[in-house]
């Protein structure tokens, strides 16, 4: 008898340990997504005014993510996703009428919020909201749940301030020329000029926006009767459209834990 009234409340605090519903917030990590540097390189064929940029590998990122499990043999998940990396973008001027001089770097620096004195170097932005329908594998008296599935990725992403660009604002701002010396001799005055065209430019440029899907894997834990859940799910992106030089990489990570009923 004393068997069977503690194999009932094993039982009944198994079933309250899976929440049919949830809310949370995660990190979020991007592995794979990269940027390859681009040495000093001449701005339309003037070797007096170049323009380079940084790399970097991997993204992070945090996310937020609503979930309900009421539907029989399906779970549905809703995530949003910001993943960021940051790189280093110059233009270097030399004075055209001293051969041996060096060149002076000009950084590209955008303020943050229009505030001058917080800038940062240029960030490339991943925001995806991803909806999935995953199938559960409850595990009779363990408070874990896991899961697979997949579901419908929704993309944005920023574009990369690239030599392409740079000489797109230039043609904007002054008109095509084929020979930048002709327009000014000071290299480095026209650098800075030209320099803060492009942020000005850079903060008004578009998202690219795409739609792709990905594949999920993960495991939720919620202790009985604490309204409280920790999830991990690893995610495999497919499809979607970056910029050009962005070498896209396809796992990203949601590590995290939020309220659940």
């Amino acid at each position: 008898m004393n068997f069977k009234i503690i194999f009932a409340a094993a039982a009944l605090l198994a079933t309250q340990s899976f929440a049919i519903a949830g809310i949370g917030g995660h990190y979020a990590p991007m592995s794979g997504t990269s940027l390859k540097k681009v040495e000093k390189t001449a701005i339309k064929g003037n070797e007096n005014l170049k323009f380079s940029h940084g790399d970097f590998t991997g993204l992070q990122g945090f996310g937020f993510k609503a979930w309900v499990d009421v539907l029989p043999f399906i779970d549905i998940e809703a995530t949003f996703n910001i993943q960021f990396a940051s790189y280093n973008a110059s233009l270097w001027a030399k004075n055209p009428l001293d051969p041996l001089s060096d060149y002076k770097e000009i950084p590209m620096q955008i303020e943050l919020g229009g505030t001058p004195f917080a800038k940062a170097t240029p960030k490339y932005i991943a925001m995806n909201a991803d909806l999935s329908a995953a199938y559960p594998f409850d595990l009779p008296l363990i408070p874990i749940h896991p899961y697979v599935g997949g579901g419908l990725t929704f993309h944005w992403n920023t574009f990369v301030l690239n030599k392409e660009f740079v000489e797109k604002v230039f043609d904007d701002a002054y008109g095509s020329a084929g020979d930048l010396q002709g327009l000014n001799p000071d290299q480095e005055n026209m650098g800075k000029e030209l320099a803060k065209k492009v942020v000005d430019y850079a903060k008004d440029e578009g998202l690219k926006k795409s739609v792709g899907i990905h594949l999920l894997a993960g495991v939720r834990v919620k202790p009985p009767l604490i309204p409280l859940s920790v999830y991990a799910n690893v995610k495999c992106y497919l499809g979607g459209e970056y910029d050009n030089d962005i070498d896209a990489g396809h796992f990203a990570f949601e590590i995290g834990g939020g309220f659940a009923l």
